[in-house]
């Protein structure tokens, strides 16, 4: 396939006018070293934007499934809807439950890691966001499950994933927090995440290896001018940082505070979703606690928010909306959240040699056209 007369988006997070050869499930050429020969069909990308396929490193469920149910059934509907929605690829993220009840869903999510088919995003992975949290900010985390950070435990169901934890969150201010941090960060990225952490506690976690931020602002203590906790831990720390950007977990100011914060090259946009999206407001579970969505938000009975019901592509046109550089949001919905969990060889950019899933969108950020490896994804 060769993609013409569209504006690509660039490694170096600059948008060009050149045409894209694709070969197989890989792209194969840029500009001037186009094959014409054997490029055929043709994509006529003109007055668009060619982007890379959005990757959601933090996402538990969509379309009344959820990643915890542990049926490859569900994770395929999944997959099926946010590629319709332009996310290429996803880690599928779990929840503070039993440790038999994580280990038979990573197994029984196994063979599906890294499976590419035509009408369905990528699972590349696991975001294991608990059990390791801190009560206090537990959120919608179930506080029957929450656990102290066991490494051990982390191995078991590592080894049970086939070794597809590609994120695991934990609070390091937690009895053996700090050790688990420097452990798990050997095999994995470590995000902090759920936690009481004030600076200093935040700051000797990133020194020992942590490397992320669990949906900024939300599930920690608030940033304050005496005690920055780990918000202001984040800033010389080099890590990325998640926000959920559907314009309730977070003001639109503080979106555009964080990307002056932290910089456009470490924020991540995610949609942290829940089996209710994609699906009508009403009743749903998260975790085994019953969550009510309403007005286009998911809370559980305490009042606290419970994931969101916003896929991704929409939590990167929020941003733009919210004032965000189009050139900073897509950096946040493709190559970060990619190179923040070790994806961005395969993945997260436009580069000859990486796989061919990429998005067409108008100058009004509506998808055109989506390629999954190399194909044209049609509906049925």
């Amino acid at each position: 396939m060769r993609i013409i007369n569209g504006a690509f988006f660039g490694e170096d997070g600059v948008f060009h006018n050149a045409d894209i050869e694709l070969k197989g499930d890989r792209i194969a050429a840029i500009g001037g070293a186009l094959d014409t020969a054997r490029a055929e069909p043709v994509l006529d990308a003109g007055d668009c934007y060619v982007v890379p396929g959005f990757v959601d490193v933090h996402i538990h469920g969509a379309v009344g499934a959820d990643f915890s149910d542990g049926e490859p059934d569900g994770v395929r509907s999944m997959a099926r809807f946010l590629l319709s929605q332009g996310v290429t690829s996803f880690l599928g993220t779990s929840m503070a439950l039993p440790e038999e009840r994580l280990e038979r869903i990573f197994r029984e999510a196994r063979p599906l890691f890294g499976q590419t088919v035509s009408d369905g995003a990528t699972l590349r992975g696991i975001n294991m966001e608990g059990p390791f949290f801190s009560q206090e900010k537990r959120g919608a985390q179930n506080p029957e499950y929450i656990v102290p950070p066991d490494f051990e435990m982390f191995r078991r169901l590592n080894e049970a994933s086939g070794g597809n934890i590609r994120t695991v969150a934990v609070a390091p201010e937690t009895e053996g927090g700090l050790d688990f941090v420097e452990r798990a960060g050997k095999v994995c990225s470590v995000s902090i995440a759920h936690s009481c952490a004030n600076y200093d506690t935040a700051s000797q976690a990133f020194a020992r290896g942590a490397n992320h931020v669990t949906h900024v602002f939300n599930g920690m203590s608030p940033f304050h001018h005496r005690d920055p906790g780990i918000v202001g831990a984040a800033v010389g720390s080099g890590a990325y940082v998640e926000v959920i950007c559907d314009g309730i977990h977070v003001h639109p100011a503080v979106i555009r505070s964080v990307f002056c914060l932290y910089g456009d090259d470490r924020m991540c946009l995610i949609s942290d979703a829940m089996r209710a999206c994609g699906m009508p407001e009403g009743k749903y579970d998260l975790g085994g606690q019953l969550v009510t969505v309403a007005n286009g938000c998911a809370t559980i009975d305490t009042g606290s928010l419970a994931g969101s019901v916003c896929v991704l592509s929409d939590c990167f046109r929020n941003a733009v909306r919210f004032g965000i550089p189009l050139e900073s949001a897509l950096k946040a919905a493709t190559i970060n959240p990619a190179r923040s969990v070790g994806l961005d060889g395969e993945v997260g950019s436009i580069a000859v040699g990486k796989r061919a899933d990429l998005l067409v969108l108008d100058k009004a950020l509506a998808i055109r056209e989506i390629v999954i490896g190399g194909q044209l994804y049609r509906t049925a």
